[in-house]
């Protein structure tokens, strides 16, 4: 084997991995190995989280966890020439996720399709990001001892710092429309209760404790429609097939018991039918009647 394709597999192989998360119920590509039910993670890679949230441990110690749905690259910042350095670069397309570590030296970077998301230390970083569909992009800060993590646009320019304790939402990805104290939350979404038979009232059920913000930014399936019509409590409801038959050689219906028929006068024009009450099928008949009898 040449010398520089031996150099070139010891410096991989010398290269220490990010991460490590366990296969079940994600899909992971890029710079890895798998051992007993668990990718190791290189110098780059991409996980994606199947429908619930996904556990990565970072080599340097702290986590990831990548919500349901969510797809997350992770790759070593090679713009830090220091061989000590263990600087992640990490990008979200759409989804959440929520990171927790201390925070080194060296900043880490998140991207996005809009902005630049540099966490840099000292500081614990409790950190829940989540972007929509649409762009717009969440960012908790959470902690008193938070890091100081500050937005750039990757388009128009700017700068926005997310204070500690801080929850903001760039609407459309824009640093100019900002709402600085979002009241949604921005990481995963609490896991689906399960109901339990004779436990709880008749809200008890998936469909009524569902999180419809999860759905909204695709974190989570939207529930089934309602098999059948929803009726609001003590209103009498049903729900009634009944076939309509015209014939227009069969005799009039007889009058109902009690009531004699009605005599007219001798003329020449044809005796009108004795009046009945106005009923659901007396209608449809005499509806009926005035279409086919006026041939």
């Amino acid at each position: 084997m040449p010398l520089a394709l031996v150099s070139a597999a010891s410096a991989q192989q010398a290269q220490p991995p990010i991460a490590y998360v366990p296969t079940a119920g994600v899909t992971v590509s890029g710079s890895l190995s798998v051992a007993n039910g668990e990718a190791v993670i290189g110098s780059n890679g991409a996980i994606t989280a199947g429908d619930r949230t996904a556990a990565i441990r970072l080599a340097r110690g702290g986590a990831l966890r990548l919500c349901a749905t969510t797809t997350v690259h992770l790759a070593s910042d090679r713009t830090i020439t220091d061989v000590q350095s263990s600087a992640l670069m990490m990008s979200l397309d759409r989804g959440a996720l929520e990171a927790a570590y201390t925070a080194g030296k060296y900043s880490d970077v998140l991207m996005t399709p809009d902005l630049r998301i540099l966490v840099s230390g000292p500081g614990q970083v409790d950190l829940k990001i989540r972007v929509s569909p649409k762009g717009d992009t969440c960012v908790d800060n959470h902690g008193v001892n938070a890091p100081y993590v500050t937005v750039t646009s990757l388009l128009e320019g700017g700068l926005y710092r997310v204070q500690p304790n801080q929850r903001v939402l760039f609407e459309h990805g824009d640093l100019k429309e900002v709402v600085d104290n979002e009241a949604e939350p921005c990481g995963c979404p609490p896991a689906a209760p399960v109901a339990v038979a004779g436990v709880g009232g008749p809200s008890s059920t998936l469909a009524d404790t569902a999180f419809p913000l999860a759905q909204s930014e695709g974190l989570a399936p939207a529930p089934p429609p309602p098999t059948t019509p929803a009726v609001p409590p003590g209103t009498a409801h049903a729900q009634v097939t009944v076939p309509l038959v015209y014939n227009s050689d069969a005799p009039p219906p007889s009058p109902p018991p009690g009531m004699a028929p009605a005599t007219t006068p001798a003329t020449t024009q044809p005796p009108k039918p004795a009046e009945k009450p106005a009923g659901f099928f007396h209608k449809i008949g005499h509806f009926f009647s005035r279409i086919f009898g006026a041939q």
